[in-house]
């Protein structure tokens, strides 16, 4: 490493063997360093008053402001006041895209050409780099402070219906004194969805902080100001709410809310990457796994420290939050919608349609939402009720608010071999295995369907006893379709008795035939 000092030990060689006689050579190849740097020690031990007797006696604190320059002294070096007045600059210079070590020393070598060498240069600017980022630390005060940040990364669900991965951010909570957090998912990152997951988390720590603090984000922050930042009505009232105190942290200074980022890194090494393989079809299912990986996170002990961060907010802060309210606060949204003539209305947070009873096409409604539930009302009576959904321009129907035909063609939607053979098995097991039967007659299942429908209307129009009769009668053939039932109950063949002797081939007995006998 360039301009490294000598280790005292070497200095009180250099003496002794300078004591000795020896050249500079000889004592630079006895301590395997370079002539140069035996000269520079040699010639500081020369400037002092001291022999070389009385420099042995020294102690260190006294030799070492005889060979090590001081500070100060090296400051007022012409190449070393014009390198570190320039330091600043370069630092924010180097957190400008494509600027490198190497650009800047190559135009701090234009400008002063008797400068630093390059591995000087990198060696002063990086130790210069480390004194501006030097750290402080913080004591929190159990109860005191909830800091809370998105973490960068998303996490992700498989929509069912159609296949589409839903990515998701997620909220990270952190009381900095247990180190005790709180991670959910939330389907979109707006100002409803914040306040209810920090319902949410108050409720999961079992009581409130006195301090709420985050960075300036939109949703939390209106206007940032170092000294008076402005926050959003809605969070105000939240905090009002749980009589917490609402603080900001600087604009681009992560620093100020230290232990919530550290816990976004600890989020993705003991959240994400266990599940990282993991596959889950809604955001509750994700949200549920979270949990238990966060409790795995909680209940691991602290890396050279005792106890873990579950023992220790349950011990030592649980006790100093603020009783919760009675009930969360919860934001409430009204609007007037026109009931479309799909018997839909359309909400214009989400882009997502709600059913209503058909016969209120036309009307004019009233809807109430928040996060979780949505209300439809028509002259204050409510008429739906449905549980809110955030897939854009999707649909929520209930099959009651349907008209007759279209509950008929939607049901028709959801038709299967398993449907048919359940319905069959309430009519009788002649019923059943006739439709099995009817149903294994085609290549394509599907294309027995219709075959199969009219069956079960032909039951309620003759009733499952005539059906099974039939049934009974048609499996002794070998042709399985619509029409052989059909023909059946329309002719009332299945009340015929069966004959008593099934053979209709058997000869009776006579005398005027001839047995094997009469041939010989």
């Amino acid at each position: 490493m360039s301009n490294k000092l000598v280790t005292m030990h070497q200095v009180r060689l250099i003496i002794h063997y300078l004591q000795r006689g020896l050249s500079d050579r000889k004592i630079a190849k006895e301590l395997g360093l370079s002539r140069n740097t035996i000269k520079l020690y040699t010639d500081r031990l020369e400037c002092s008053s001291y022999t070389l007797d009385q420099l042995q006696k020294l102690g260190d604190m006294a030799l070492s402001e005889i060979v090590y320059p001081s500070a100060e002294k090296l400051a007022k070096e012409p190449r070393r006041a014009n390198f570190s007045e320039q330091i600043p600059d370069w630092i924010n210079e180097l957190k400008r895209t494509g600027v490198t070590r190497r650009l800047l020393w190559e135009e701090y070598k234009k400008e002063f050409t008797d400068g630093y060498e390059y591995p000087q240069f990198c060696e002063l600017l990086a130790r210069e780099q480390k004194l501006n980022n030097a750290t402080m630390h913080f004591e929190y005060q159990p109860g005191d402070l909830l800091l809370v940040d998105f973490a960068g990364d998303t996490l992700s669900y498989v929509d069912k219906q159609s296949g589409e991965i839903i990515c998701c951010p997620v909220l990270v909570c952190v009381l900095p004194f247990s180190g005790y957090s709180y991670a959910i998912a939330l389907p979109n990152a707006t100002l409803p969805q914040v306040v209810k997951a920090l319902n949410q988390c108050l409720r999961f720590f079992g009581g409130a902080p006195l301090n709420f603090k985050s960075d300036n984000m939109k949703q939390i922050v209106q206007k940032s100001c170092r000294y008076e930042p402005v926050f959003t009505e809605m969070i105000e009232q939240w905090a009002l709410h749980n009589s917490l105190t609402l603080l900001a942290s600087r604009v681009r200074k992560p620093k100020d809310k230290a232990p919530v980022e550290s816990e976004v890194k600890l989020t993705y090494q003991r959240i994400y990457a266990p599940m990282r393989n993991n596959v889950v079809f809604s955001l509750s299912e994700l949200n549920e796994a979270i949990l238990i990986h966060l409790s795995n996170h909680h209940e691991r002990a602290f890396q050279k420290k005792e106890a873990n961060r579950f023992t220790r907010f349950m011990e030592q802060e649980r006790s100093y939050l603020q009783t919760l309210p009675p009930e969360p606060y919860l934001m409430r949204h009204s609007a007037s919608y026109k009931v479309q003539k799909n018997y839909h209305i359309i909400l214009g947070e989400d882009w997502h349609q709600y059913s209503v009873p058909f016969a209120y096409i036309g009307k004019q409604v009233d809807v109430i939402y928040d996060t979780d539930t949505l209300e439809i009302f028509y002259q204050h009576k409510r008429i739906a009720l449905h549980t809110r959904s955030y897939k854009k321009h999707g649909y929520t129907t209930t099959t009651e608010h349907m008209p007759q035909g279209h509950q008929l063609y939607q049901e028709q939607k959801g038709w299967d071999a398993d449907y048919f053979l359940t319905q069959a098995q309430k009519l009788g097991s002649s019923t059943s295995l006739y439709i099995q039967a009817m149903l294994s007659s085609k290549r394509f299942t599907e294309q027995t369907y219709n075959a199969c429908l009219g069956l079960l209307r032909l039951a309620r129009s003759y009733g499952p006893e005539r059906m099974e009769a039939a049934c009974t009668r048609a499996l002794k053939g070998r042709t399985y379709n619509y029409r052989t039932i059909h023909n059946i109950l329309s002719a009332s063949l299945d009340k015929l008795e069966e004959p008593a002797n099934t053979d209709l081939f058997s000869l009776p007995s006579h005398d005027n035939l001839r047995g094997p006998n009469a041939f010989e």
